[in-house]
């Protein structure tokens, strides 16, 4: 919280809804430490607090909530037991906050409609634009991270450095943009800090009135924003970049706007130009941070109205699926099958879908086996002919009797007499068979519990005549083919994953 206050306190280009995510986070989990609770309900109170604190912050308690369950994944999942949890948190959030602050959206903006589908054609030039600007965005700032991390420098000097060229940034454009007035100069300094003061002044003004000086300073905010939060942050400074990206995507998406005003003429009116704003903010973060069902949300309860909900929808799907590799959050996982935290729960899943037949490809059908009164002496002979570990016993009318390994004959090997008189039915013990229709989640217990590499299998319908055996390494190799598959999606899974 500290150094969060100190950087975008003194001109840091930076969002206080980063910082504010990170402390709810852990505070989260702080409070499954004192609670003593597990570490899947420390996980659920981490994205509660994190939700709660977008929540406040941004007033608007549904889209934190699924923020907090959107944005850990880069694909489109989420962490849906989550889900009601920070619900809960973030209710209480902004309650909290908004007795304080008072309530109210955290822009003022005047009404807005969307009553021409016309509009979705210059809106997937919008999404495009805010797609490639999310890549350019994100790619500039890892590359100043990266040179950062590159200095000869002490690392508690690298922010001073990206402080004292956030400030030469400010200060140029500020002398740069003389010729176009004070105002300008004072709005060119909305690369400093969080700059939402910007985007009100872009919501409620009309920006038709001097097209070219505004796309000119529209120009420069947003890229020197991009610039300046690059160099804060990638520094060492302490903000988060979403804030940044809501000024950036918001004076590009005027930008936008403005241009089709002018192909145009007054059919593209001011609110048509208020609207690309808006939902440059929106297209623009979700490309970025691949977020686009919360961003949508947010957009919404930022106006305080749903008129643009339709228009979010198409601009924020398009832009994150246009932008599908870039992330600015590059800890994120692609799905909850990638995550740490969640690894344990599809492995029992996979299994469950597949059944032993499901590994016929790897079942071993020849397998050698021995009759109840074969003597030792003769099983050591076709010991050298067989890759098997493990050897079913049957009667004499060709039904399993039991199984023994390479293991169970050692202590007769070197010990002559007992090797004269040792038959199978000595060595067999009594194990239950697998059979074609056990699930592989079962059949790995068995061998988990068991000490044989190889199980006899059988046909539910006749359970004592064997038809082959499966080994452990065959399990694994069905397990690991399906999982391939299911990550490529290159067939179609006999099961599914929840």
């Amino acid at each position: 919280m500290i150094s969060s206050a100190l950087t975008i306190g003194t001109g840091g280009s930076g969002g206080r809804e980063g910082p504010i995510a990170q402390i709810g986070a852990g505070f989260g989990s702080y409070l499954a430490t004192i609670l003593k609770l597990s570490n899947s309900d420390r996980r659920v109170l981490t994205v509660a607090g994190l939700g709660a604190g977008i929540a406040a912050i941004f007033h608007a308690p549904l889209a934190g909530a699924i923020f907090a369950i959107e944005v850990l994944y880069r694909e489109p999942d989420f962490e849906a037991e989550s889900l009601l949890p920070a619900f809960i948190a973030s209710t209480v959030a902004y309650c909290v906050f908004c007795l304080a602050f008072g309530f109210k959206t955290l822009f003022l903006v005047q009404a807005m409609t969307f009553d021409n589908p016309l509009l979705l054609l210059p809106l997937t030039v919008l999404a495009g634009v805010m797609a490639m600007a999310g890549i350019s965005y994100v790619k500039g700032f890892y590359g100043i991270h990266n040179l950062f991390k590159k200095l000869n420098l002490p690392n508690a000097l690298k922010p001073a450095v990206g402080a004292f060229l956030t400030g030469a940034i400010a200060i140029g454009l500020y002398f740069g943009l003389a010729s176009f007035g004070e105002d300008a100069q004072h709005h060119s300094l909305s690369v400093l800090s969080f700059g939402y003061g910007f985007l009100q002044y872009i919501l409620t003004s009309d920006l038709s009135h001097n097209v070219t000086g505004m796309i000119v300073l529209l120009l420069c905010v947003g890229i020197g924003k991009a610039l300046t939060t690059s160099l804060t942050i990638g520094s060492g400074g302490s903000g988060g970049v979403f804030g940044p990206s809501m000024v950036i995507g918001g004076a590009l998406g005027a930008v936008v706007g403005l241009c089709f005003h002018m192909l145009l003429g007054d059919s593209f009116s001011t609110n048509e130009i208020r609207m690309f704003v808006i939902l440059g903010m929106a297209g623009f973060f979700a490309a970025a941070a691949k977020t686009p069902v919360s961003t949508l949300i947010m957009v919404s309860e930022l106006t305080g109205s749903y008129t643009l909900l339709l228009p979010s929808m198409w601009v924020c799907s398009i832009a994150y699926l246009l932008n599908r590799k870039t992330s600015i959050y590059i800890e994120q996982v692609s799905t909850r099958l990638e995550s740490p935290a969640h690894r344990g729960d599809f492995i029992i899943d996979i299994l469950e879908g597949l059944t032993v037949r499901d590994a016929m490809g790897q079942l071993t059908r020849d397998f050698v086996s021995a009759s109840l009164d074969m003597p030792l002496k003769e099983m050591s002979r076709f010991f050298t002919d067989t890759r098997q570990s493990c050897f079913p016993v049957l009667d004499r009318e060709g039904k399993y009797y039991g199984l023994f390994s390479l293991n169970d004959i050692r202590q007769f090997l070197y010990d002559s007499p007992l090797a004269e008189l040792a038959v199978a039915h000595d060595l067999a013990q009594t194990y239950e068979p697998i059979s074609l229709q056990m699930n592989l989640s079962d059949a790995m217990s068995l061998f988990a519990k068991g000490t044989f590499e190889e199980l006899p299998v059988v046909d539910s319908n006749d359970p004592e005549k064997i038809l082959g055996l499966l080994r452990r390494q065959d399990l694994i190799s069905t397990y690991s083919a399906q999982l391939l598959a299911m990550r490529s999606d290159d067939v179609e899974l006999p099961y599914t994953v929840s």
